[in-house]
């Protein structure tokens, strides 16, 4: 036998809760049980797996939604290069025509068909001639050198810094 089922703390526990039950019963009522925690040993393994679970799925779940969201992006950029290729494929399609390959030539490498002359403007243009001191009308050596000119004048008077 247990040497505190004897201890006087114990005894005087079970005579106070023999006498609370007396009461209750002398009024009427029906004897109370001691009131226990809500959370019984199944509840905290319940929760206890609950929360492993929950753990145990939450990088798995967050891998799956990034990997989703990853394949969406890979799918748009599929369809970006669908669209590319189809795009090539017509532009491929137009300069097997004869007649755009000469019409690329004529516009941008100038060339003419025999009998035909053609004239090429100073300022670049096929188009009346607009005034020629804008630098973007000439040519880039040009308008270095005119920077350079520029520059020679602003020192003063022709001579260069160097020759001083």
């Amino acid at each position: 036998m247990p040497a505190d089922r004897f201890s006087t703390a114990t005894r005087l526990r079970a005579f106070g809760a023999r006498a609370a039950e007396r009461v209750y019963r002398a009024r009427g009522g029906t004897v109370r049980a001691p009131r226990r925690s809500r959370l019984t040993g199944r509840a905290a393994v319940l929760a206890l797996v609950v929360c492993s679970l929950v753990v145990a799925l939450a990088y798995p779940m967050r891998q799956y939604v990034s990997q989703r969201t990853e394949i969406a992006e890979q799918q748009r950029q599929a369809e970006h290069a669908r669209k590319q290729v189809r795009q090539l494929r017509e532009e491929r399609a137009r300069w097997r025509d004869p007649a755009y390959v000469e019409q690329q030539a004529r516009l941008h490498l100038h060339f003419v068909r025999p009998g035909e002359t053609g004239f090429t403007l100073p300022d670049g243009t096929g188009e009346a001639r607009r005034p020629s001191g804008r630098a973007s009308d000439r040519a880039w050596y040009e308008n270095l050198w005119d920077g350079v000119d520029k520059a020679d004048r602003a020192e003063g008077g022709g001579s260069s810094a160097y020759g001083r």
